[in-house]
């Protein structure tokens, strides 16, 4: 059974940092492309950042590059999502997936379309 643990979340002032971490188990990690994204009341779930487990290929959203840093540690399968100077547009539940890569031209890609595999969330309130 495939699960993907998010922590981490909580309370933080304006401009403050905290990190998320999703643990995944039951799948072939290096397989993955890791993800968060957030959602708040009323709006779509939306991608905050995206990294291949393989070879750290990352994408941000323009709204947190910068900002946000993610990180893994394929031996322990884990996540890292750290967020610094926070706004309280941060204020979302966020969400770890998982996305299964694959090959094309020779050439492996793991992004965060398509998700196999979500998360429960954990809430981030950011207050000014």
């Amino acid at each position: 059974e495939v699960q993907l643990q998010a922590s981490g979340g909580g309370l933080v002032q304006v401009g403050g940092s905290l990190t998320l971490s999703c643990a995944a188990s039951g799948l072939a990690f290096d397989d993955y492309a890791i993800g968060w994204f957030r959602q708040v009341p009323g709006k779509e779930r939306e991608e905050v950042i995206c990294m291949s487990s393989r070879d750290a290929t990352t994408h941000y959203a323009d709204s947190v590059k910068g900002r946000f840093i993610i990180s893994s540690d394929n031996a322990k399968n884990i996540v890292h999502l750290q967020m610094n100077s926070l706004k309280p547009e941060d204020t979302a539940v966020y969400y770890c997936s998982a996305s299964r890569g694959y090959y094309s031209g020779g050439h492996f890609y793991a992004t965060c379309y398509g998700v196999e595999y979500w998360g429960k969330g954990t809430l981030v309130t950011v207050s000014s």
